[in-house]
């Protein structure tokens, strides 16, 4: 019998998640500045008992399997947590499954050596530090062919050069894993970059200047310049010319931790648009009773549900043992419908809520910006449909007939053929 019910054992879990987030992690929205200030007193104050709640419950940096030091709960299962977790600005760090930390200790976890895992994996999983995933470059955009930043060998050290971009939490980071090119003449492209751990008070990177979006308590987006920054061969992250793999590891789970996050930025939307339309009246009946209100609820509620099915679809099928790059098509569909899910329901939620849903006093201006934040990170929008129609035809071939097998009159003779049926 096919079932959508969670496990039984697991829904109060999810249930204590729901309370907890409500009650005690969305306040945190609103008086704490970025969510990656870990050294700021007032997180050390108030975010540090929180998170003591959630590995006292067994919650804690959930993303990982038992294989890399996790509990093993899987995609799925960490999916539903999300929707949970992910109506908070707070939620993800205080459950220790904030990006890019996730991200990037998968990766340390999938190619660290031991050294690497004591010296940056321990402490990032504890969230003693946070991290820095650097890998987009000012001139080079979503395309990794055209990146211009390069290591060279001196002896026991690399010499690195160039410059990097949208180096997201750079300035609160303890350490950057940054894809680096270091062999520019290889025979294939993709094997051109290495990735590199590099300490942040590394002498040589300068933060030329941090960026921001609307919506973010303080601009965490650098633009780095590294001049002569040396760092030891030890520091390489897996083998030379591995870059590409490396990245796709992190980032097939990170595009998915970003859906999950994102179908719960839109529920929260959702929930407040159908409570907003309960309770204001015009022309003499409450908003809900106007047809297009109704039309707006039940646009949002269709496009939710698809993409939660979606999302979960994936994730159950990661679960079941497939590699990220063995369901990318399913990744990739995923990464392309959730820019539009978001900001279609932010943007009926700003409307119907008015002025009120257009000032500063509501998050929906904020939320509808960061529809378009979610279609540039991790690969725009434009790329991931590129990717599903490209795998979605290699099950299919190409017919060379003058018309298609399926046009009608074939198929009447196949017809006629296969049930002895005289014209």
């Amino acid at each position: 019998m096919w079932s959508f019910e969670n496990d039984p054992e697991f829904q109060p879990e999810l249930d204590w998640i729901d309370t907890f987030v409500r009650e005690k992690v969305q306040p945190l929205d609103y008086l704490l500045g970025s969510q990656w200030n870990i050294h700021d007193p007032e997180f050390v104050r108030l975010v540090r008992p929180l998170q003591a709640e959630v590995k006292e419950r067994g919650l804690w940096a959930c993303h990982l399997g038992p294989e890399l030091g996790g509990p093993g709960y899987g995609q799925l299962k960490l999916a539903l947590m999300n929707e949970k977790f992910g109506m908070s600005r707070f939620g993800p760090i205080v459950f220790g499954a904030q990006a890019p930390d996730t991200g990037n200790s998968e990766i340390l976890a999938h190619f660290g050596t031991p050294e690497q895992k004591k010296r940056y994996l321990e402490p990032l999983l504890a969230n003693e530090v946070v991290s820095c995933f650097s890998m987009t470059e000012p001139q080079g955009g979503a395309d990794p062919l055209l990146f211009q930043t390069a290591a060279v060998r001196d002896g026991d050290e690399w010499v690195v050069n160039g410059e990097k971009w949208f180096a997201s939490e750079a300035e609160t980071a303890a350490f950057y894993i940054m894809m680096v090119v270091t062999d520019p003449e290889a025979a294939s492209p993709y094997a051109r970059a290495s990735m590199f751990i590099i300490d942040t008070d590394t002498p040589g990177i300068e933060i030329v200047r941090n960026y921001g979006f609307y919506g973010e308590r303080e601009d965490t987006h650098a633009h780095l310049r590294l001049t002569d920054v040396r760092v030891p061969h030890s520091a390489m992250l897996g083998e030379p010319g591995q870059a590409f793999a490396i990245a796709q590891t992190r980032l097939g789970g990170g595009r998915m931790h970003h859906a999950m996050r994102t179908l719960a930025q839109a529920t929260r939307a959702f929930d407040m648009t159908c409570e907003r339309v309960l309770s204001r009246s015009t022309k003499g009946e409450v908003l809900a009773r106007k047809q297009m209100v109704q039309e707006k609820i039940a646009d949002s509620w269709v496009q939710l549900r698809q993409f939660r099915l979606l999302v979960l679809e994936t994730a159950w099928m990661a679960d079941q043992g497939q590699d990220w790059k063995a369901i990318r098509k399913n990744v990739s569909a995923v990464k392309a419908i959730m820019p539009q899910v978001l900001h279609d329901i932010s943007s009926r939620a700003l409307h119907l809520h008015g002025s009120l849903g257009l000032s500063h006093e509501m998050p929906f201006a904020e939320w509808v910006i960061n529809s378009f934040h979610v279609g540039l990170a991790d690969g725009p929008t434009e790329v991931h449909k590129m990717v599903v129609a490209r795998e979605v035809l290699k099950d299919y071939k190409a017919d060379d007939a003058q018309f298609p097998s399926y046009i009608r009159f074939e198929q009447e003779r196949h017809a006629r053929a296969l049930y002895g049926v005289e014209a």
